[in-house]
C-alpha cells in the first residue's frame, strides 16, 4: 500500500481536492473556454458602447434601414 503525506500548510487556508487527472484536465479545458468566452464577451459589449455594433434586427428592413446610415 503506498502511502502519500500531505503537509497542512499546503493547504491551510482553502481545501484540498484530489481528483483523476483526465478530469482535471477536463476541468482545465472548461476554465479556458469560460475565459475566453468571457473576453469575447466584453469586447463585444465595449463595441456596443462605443457604437460600432448595432442589432439585433426584428425584420429585414430594420436591418436595410441601419445599413443606409
Amino acid at each position: 500500500m503506498d502511502i502519500i503525506t500531505i503537509s497542512q500548510k499546503m493547504f491551510e487556508n482553502d481545501d484540498l481536492v484530489i481528483m483523476p487527472r483526465k478530469k482535471y484536465e477536463q476541468f482545465l479545458s472548461i476554465v479556458k473556454r469560460q475565459n475566453q468566452f468571457d473576453g469575447d464577451l466584453d469586447d463585444a459589449v465595449g463595441q456596443v458602447k462605443q457604437g460600432k455594433a448595432v442589432g439585433p434586427f426584428c425584420s429585414a428592413q430594420e436591418l436595410k434601414k441601419s445599413l443606409e446610415k
